[in-house]
């Protein structure tokens, strides 16, 4: 990309809103239809299959649109925003490894302090495969979006710090309507966003957000949290005397003061590893 072009990169953001909503909206219209979805009700909760079809087309049109825009306005390869093969493989498991344990931690906090119960397993090994699936097409077609092209190209008009607020703002207005959200579950997505993002400044590789993105999501409704408001499929159920801002009410772990801290340290350890391994690489080219 060339010099002039790279000052366009909050441009590039504002042509591709539109479009990027119509064709999703119309992909996401297909996969309802095909699975029988009745738009004259929409009280009617989405089966667990009906959420995995409309969320492939949902990916599909993701693809289509980030494809098209990469091609013919951006002149850039789709595997650059974030694709090489190159350290994917640590980066993955990294990012899969840091989301399971914030979750497992979180659940045994809060059943120690007695703000969630156990009640019982709900085993069901179709569930978890549609779970899987759903998590993983979830990740790949928010961070192919929000980190691979809106933050790349925010990172071509501005300071890197800058793109990333800017990137997690857009993250959490996102999810603004999901159900049961509050002042703590809205401020846990912005973070999220920060977190999910702060590599990718510094490598631009996906690999890390995608994995975290997904084991955050996929953890979370298996320990039986809602994922951000959304009541999903659970291996553990567990009940609560009280709603409270420490176990996230109805929002799930995303809407507690746990979940606040927990992304805080970890977005401060990952500024913490790329600042001493930049000084490390300025010290052995200075010896």
């Amino acid at each position: 990309m060339n010099k002039k072009s790279s000052y366009r990169g909050w441009l590039r953001i504002l042509l591709i809103i539109f479009p990027y909503l119509f064709i999703v909206s119309i992909f996401q219209f297909i996969g309802s239809l095909l699975m029988g979805f009745k738009f004259s009700d929409l009280e009617i909760e989405q089966s667990p299959v009906q959420r995995l079809v409309i969320q492939l087309f949902s990916f599909l049109g993701t693809l289509l649109v980030v494809g098209l825009f990469l091609k013919l306005i951006d002149k850039e390869k789709f595997v650059d925003i974030g694709f090489r093969i190159k350290n994917s493989f640590r980066s993955f498991w990294a990012g899969f490894a840091i989301g399971a344990i914030i979750m497992f931690l979180g659940f045994g906090i809060l059943e120690v302090l007695g703000q969630i119960h156990f009640q019982k397993i709900n085993f069901s090994l179709n569930q978890i495969v549609i779970s899987i699936l759903t998590f993983l097409l979830v990740s790949l077609t928010e961070e192919i979006l929000l980190r691979g092209y809106v933050l790349r190209n925010l990172m071509y008009s501005f300071n890197k710090y800058i793109a990333l607020i800017l990137s997690a703002v857009l993250f959490s207005l996102m999810h603004g309507f999901n159900p049961n959200i509050d002042i703590i579950g809205f401020a846990n997505i912005f973070l999220a966003g920060i977190l999910l993002g702060i590599t990718y400044i510094h490598t631009k590789n996906l690999w890390f957000p995608i994995a975290l993105h997904f084991s955050w999501n996929f953890f979370q409704t298996i320990l039986g949290f809602n994922v951000s408001g959304q009541n999903t499929y659970s291996v553990i159920k567990f009940g609560m005397d009280e709603k409270t801002y420490l176990n996230g009410g109805d929002f799930g772990f995303e809407g507690s003061v746990l979940s606040l801290l927990s992304i805080i340290i970890v977005i401060a350890i990952i500024i913490i590893h790329y600042r001493r391994k930049r000084h490390l690489i300025y010290s052995t080219e200075n010896q």
